[in-house]
């Protein structure tokens, strides 16, 4: 549903939040990540031009989220990277359909609504305070076998 480079940038401004404030070097985040250095870098840039992440030079330097994780929300690095596409007009350019959905497109596209609402209304803090056993980006040890 999603593509590969709206999975990696939401890896990386996760990793971001869970190790902030201290700022990850590209290698850093892509090895924490697992994506490709090169790719990673890419989209690192395209966060920093969308205001997602700061980049800084030198000794002690890195990536930062530029807001905190409590108020980034999934929708926004999403919108960022690759924003969800709403359905307008009819897809299949039918005149006589212009703007007025059919009810396919109409229910499709209402979906597309619900999903931007979710991401919307979750936070990148949200994400790592989920109580669930599985932490985002963290191997889960296996559980020790009994004798």
């Amino acid at each position: 549903m999603f593509s590969q480079t709206v999975e990696y940038a939401l890896r990386a401004v996760v990793h971001l939040a869970d190790r902030a404030p201290s700022p990850r070097t590209t290698e850093e985040i892509a090895t924490a990540t697992r994506v490709p250095k090169a790719y990673l870098s890419k989209i690192l840039q395209g966060l920093c031009r969308a205001g997602i992440v700061h980049s800084r030079r030198g000794i002690g330097g890195g990536m930062t989220l530029a807001k905190s994780a409590a108020s980034l929300t999934i929708l926004e690095v999403i919108n960022a990277v690759e924003p969800i596409g709403r359905i307008t007009t009819c897809p299949l350019g039918q005149e006589a359909h212009g703007d007025r959905l059919c009810p396919l497109h109409r229910r499709l596209d209402d979906a597309l609504a619900l999903m931007e609402e979710a991401f919307d209304r979750t936070t990148l803090a949200e994400l790592l305070a989920d109580p669930s056993e599985s932490v985002p980006l963290c191997e889960v040890p296996s559980p020790t076998p009994k004798s």
